[in-house]
């Protein structure tokens, strides 16, 4: 309903409307790394389908608009992204991890923990958006960092840089939990001349620091 209103505001004034998209609405990959081509692999009525099917739909209203009424849109799907300033108790898996490792608490790790995802800093993603609402391409495209780690390699990344006596935990794992998550970004490689530049070791400590602050330090 959020990109509908939206939808019809950009076409009253002229404006050129972006949608963050998602990688889920890929669902549970049968392709991998997944191009942009792909259609998805989602179940339409299960416990996350709300989320990856309103992205769906959302994808499928925006390229009406600009079918139908001749709208500029751009349509960007976002792969896992962290960085500094998220929320502290999100749910997202790099925030799970680092929250947990600073407080001193087991990280909590879902089935066998060798599903894969793909984690870029949050710098990147804004370059990626501003050049594609700059470029005159729609998208979709991928957005997101080539590198994949299973959920254990990336608890051992944040008890690197976190706490290297960190204990992991783990739990049953959720409802159709994709097994992997990895962009492929030939498209915007190619289109938009953007590729992420900070890897993993290189992003996470900037978003420690600043969980640190927050969870060790609060305001008052």
């Amino acid at each position: 309903m959020g990109t509908l209103n939206m939808l019809g505001l950009a076409k009253r004034i002229g404006a050129r409307f972006l949608l963050t998209s998602t990688s889920e609405v890929y669902g549970d990959p049968l392709e991998h790394p997944q191009k942009e081509t792909y259609w998805g692999h989602v179940n339409p009525i299960g416990v996350r389908s709300c989320y990856d099917e309103g992205k769906r739909t959302a994808e499928t209203l925006t390229m009406d608009y600009h079918r139908g009424a001749g709208l500029e849109v751009r349509i960007a799907r976002i792969f896992n992204t962290y960085g500094p300033r998220m929320c502290l108790d999100d749910g997202r898996v790099v925030s799970n991890f680092v929250a947990q490792a600073l407080r001193k608490e087991p990280m909590t790790v879902y089935g066998d923990g060798k599903q894969t995802r793909s984690f870029q800093f949050v710098s990147d993603l804004v370059d990626g958006l501003v050049v594609l609402m700059e470029g005159e391409h729609i998208g979709p495209f991928n957005l997101g960092n080539p590198g994949e780690f299973t959920m254990l390699e990336l608890a051992e990344v944040v008890k690197e840089v976190v706490d290297s006596s960190a204990a992991i935990e783990f739990r049953p794992n959720t409802a159709d939990d994709p097994h992997m998550r990895k962009p492929d970004i030939s498209k915007a490689k190619e289109l938009l001349n953007w590729e992420p530049k900070i890897t993993l070791r290189q992003g996470l400590p900037l978003m420690v620091t600043d969980f640190q602050k927050r969870i060790l330090s609060p305001e008052n």
